[in-house]
């Protein structure tokens, strides 16, 4: 199959278009976002429902927590204290979830 011939649904929207930097502040950022959206905190970006899925937000959670962990020694002192507040906000967001 050529390329010409497959579907061409939203084909190369981002060609062109320069990726961000990425940095461990974004990409621990990211995994907040994806534990918001699962928590219900905030609409799925790409149905813009709200599905609140905590099961798997403890999952994402959990991965930060263990990032932080692993981390603790490498992260300039403006890194852990992101991490630190993202953690402290997504896991009480969680508990009340789960009650």
């Amino acid at each position: 199959m050529s390329q010409d011939s497959k579907c061409s649904c939203g084909k190369d929207s981002m060609q062109g278009m320069p990726l961000p930097e990425v940095t461990f502040s974004s990409f621990i950022l990211s995994l907040s976002s994806s534990a918001l959206v699962l928590l219900g905190e905030t609409p799925d970006p790409e149905s813009g429902r709200i599905e609140p899925r905590p099961h798997l937000a403890k999952q994402t959670i959990d991965i930060l927590g263990m990032l932080q962990d692993k981390c603790e020694k490498g992260l300039n002192s403006e890194e852990k204290k992101l991490l630190c507040d993202l953690l402290y906000n997504l896991r009480m967001k969680y508990v009340n979830k789960v009650k």
